[in-house]
């Protein structure tokens, strides 16, 4: 079974980097729109444009399955081709690790079938580095009001 992981260094606390992964306008700006809340068993969707090509009708059901403030979050990741038929059942896992100048954020995501999803797998590997980097953008920018640290 396949895996995603990135880390990425974030010059600010936990507590910014958690609103971003936790407070849903702040998703929105890094991620996708969606009615997520911080709530262990909250079941919520990311909704997008279908894409035919990755066997995918443009909604990712979630749920979110495990929560610890500013140190961890983790929800299921589903996706298919419609009619209630989930081809991808992944989970999505953030670790948040304080340092002594900043935050160490790692992503975990897991649920890959051999080829079976391969497609898939390429598309969400870049774009969550992508999103990652897109939050470290906006949390320097609130910080700092540059894109820089």
């Amino acid at each position: 079974m396949k895996k995603i992981s990135h880390t990425l260094f974030f010059p600010h606390g936990p507590e910014v980097v958690w609103q971003y992964l936790t407070n849903a306008d702040l998703m929105e700006l890094w991620l996708m729109k969606s009615d997520f809340l911080p709530v262990a068993g909250h079941q919520f969707q990311f909704r997008i444009p279908p894409m035919p090509q990755l066997e995918f009708d443009g909604v990712i059901h979630c749920k979110v399955l495990d929560i610890v403030p500013m140190k961890k979050l983790s929800y299921t990741w589903n996706s298919g081709p419609g009619d209630g038929k989930f081809t991808l059942d992944s989970v999505v896992e953030w670790t948040l690790h304080p340092k002594d100048n900043g935050t160490e954020l790692q992503l975990q995501h897991t649920g890959f079938k051999g080829t079976e999803h391969i497609n898939m797998f390429a598309a969400l590997e870049g774009g969550w580095l992508q999103n990652m980097n897109k939050i470290l953008k906006l949390a320097n920018t609130a910080t700092h009001g540059t894109t820089t640290a």
